[in-house]
Order: structure tokens, then sequence, then C-alpha cells
């Protein structure tokens, strides 16, 4: 069995113009220590999916099993216990900290609320533990967010996630707001910790280049479902998807020599209040055929262990 199982996931909102459904059916599954990372355009429910995996949303509809544990069952008190070991990373590093709260106040309040370590000396000490294993001097303990960067603000956010010894992690693009160079620094932070702790990760973001150096498998979404899941080396060496072909025709190569035809959909996106009973990439779509009018088509194993949504495959 898998460390992290998400079976036919699902999370609505109903809005004066109709039922939003912004998670439609999701299904993965992570291996303990591995990352998956989940990637598509913005709104397209990535934030949503790891929100709710987490029961920060409670889903509609669908299961979430954890280590064994159907978390989607568990009352609120059992799933307060569980946090513990499910952590998240939120994208913007500013407003996910309390800005009338120090450093060490920040990463400790955790600890503290989940009574893990008892006298201001060991937890002090846990605290400076956590600001070197994140890479923060211990200068800044009694800084406040608004004087630290945003690289040193995410490694605040990194530390504090850290703080209750998780053992799988939503980072929600923690590195989008981020310069690249620190992108660069955040994200060799977060594969060392991966590495040393032996974490698991749900990667959201939208960069695929991002994606690719640090996941082992990726999923693609589109309008709240996966369209192309595979290990992240096959996809990237042979996308099946049209919309996959898309997204990876826009990275950008450090090479002049090598020339990739660049794919421009056209097309508006379809509202996703109230969904057509077809293909939902159909308007977009410049792959598009008769069998294109069918009903939304299902997650299938088209290669070992690649899996692909689309009516011409």
């Amino acid at each position: 069995m898998s460390f992290l199982e998400v079976t036919e996931l699902s999370k609505n909102f109903q809005t004066k113009r109709g039922l939003l459904k912004a998670v439609d059916k999701v299904s993965f599954k992570i291996d303990e220590g591995k990352t998956l990372g989940l990637v598509g355009e913005s709104g397209c429910g990535k934030t949503t999916t790891g929100r709710a995996i987490l029961r920060l949303l409670e889903p509609t509809g669908g299961k979430v099993i954890f280590d064994g544990q159907d978390i989607t069952s568990l009352k609120k008190r059992e799933m307060q216990k569980l946090r513990r070991e499910m952590q998240i990373i939120f994208q913007d590093p500013f407003s996910s900290l309390d800005p009338r709260k120090s450093v060490s106040q920040i990463i400790a309040e955790p600890i503290q609320i989940n009574g893990l370590i008892k006298g201001k000396k060991l937890l002090k000490n846990r605290v400076l533990e956590l600001m070197t294993m994140v890479g923060l001097a211990e200068r800044l303990i009694n800084s406040y967010p608004h004087e630290l960067d945003g690289g040193r603000r995410q490694r605040v956010g990194i530390a504090r996630a850290l703080s209750v010894n998780p053992r799988f992690i939503v980072c929600d693009e923690p590195v989008s707001a981020l310069d690249v160079s620190i992108q660069a620094q955040i994200l060799n932070l977060l594969k060392e910790l991966q590495e040393s702790i032996g974490l698991t990760y749900l990667f959201i973001t939208h960069d695929l280049a991002v994606v690719n150096h640090f996941s082992d498998d990726i999923a693609v979404m589109y309008l709240g479902k996966i369209i192309e899941k595979a290990p992240a080396e096959e996809l990237f060496e042979n996308p099946l998807h049209p919309y996959t072909k898309a997204l990876l025709s826009a990275v950008p190569i450090p090479n002049l020599a090598i020339k990739r035809e660049r794919i421009v959909l056209r097309g508006e996106v379809v509202s996703p209040i109230d969904l057509p009973n077809e293909c939902y990439f159909k308007k977009r779509c410049y792959c598009i055929s008769e069998n294109c009018t069918a009903t939304p088509p299902e997650l299938r194993e088209i290669l070992p262990n690649h899996f692909v949504a689309c009516c011409n495959l």
C-alpha cells in the first residue's frame, strides 16, 4: 500500500451561477520518501487539491488514505492529532506568517500547541536547531517577518512546518514568489531535508522546469481533473496529452542549438461552472477529432505507469 493514496477526491463550491467543481474525482498515489509534482495553469484546482488532502478544506467526496488510515472519516479531535504528521508550506511567505510574532515565536507556536516540549530552555534549543536546519542565522531569532527578505521568510515557514516532525508536507508553490537564485536555494534545501529526514512531498507548482528538477512523478491538472500522470523523466521525454505537449513546448531550453516547436493554444478556457459533458480541453485542442464529442475521457494507463485522459489515445 502507498504512503498516501487519494481516491476520487472531489471538492465542489456552490456559487450564484451554479456548481463549481474545483477538484473533480482526482486519484493518485505517493510512495513514502517520494515527491509527486502537481502542475497546471492557475485556477486548475492544484491548491484546492492539496488543502482538501489535509482537510483544511473539507472534501465533497472521495477518500484520502494516509499510511493505511482513511483520514476523511476522522473526527476533528482525531484529525488534530494527525496534523503533526501532515503539514503545509504556503505559497506567499509573507502573508502566511503572523506579522506580530518574531521568528522564534512563529517556529515555537506549533510545538507549544501540541505540547511536544516543556521548558523555555529546551524550547529555545529546539527553535535554534530548526533554524540551523533550514539555514537561518541565530541572530534572526528575534526578528519579525517584515524585517526579512522573501527567501528567509520562506525558510521560517519551512522551519514551522518541520517543528512538529511531520512525515508528509504539501508544498504549495513554495518558490513561485521568490527570485530565481533564491528558488534554487529553497528547492535544494527541501531536497536535502527529504533525503535526511525521509519526508514525502506533494509539490504544487505551475513551473514545469522546477517540477522536473524536484519530482519523482508528475501529474498534470486541467479544470479540476488529472489529465496525465507519469514518472518525471518519462513525461518530459514522451508527453502524450495535447495539453501537456503545449505546456512543455513553452519551457525555455538554455541551448540555442536546440530548437523546439512552440505550440500555441487558441480559444478560451471552458467555464469551470456547470461544465459540459464532453472533453474539457476540446475548445483549445489542436488534435480534435470525432471522438472528442464523447463524454470527458477517463484517466487510463496507455504505457507502463503512464496514465492519460484523452479521447484520441
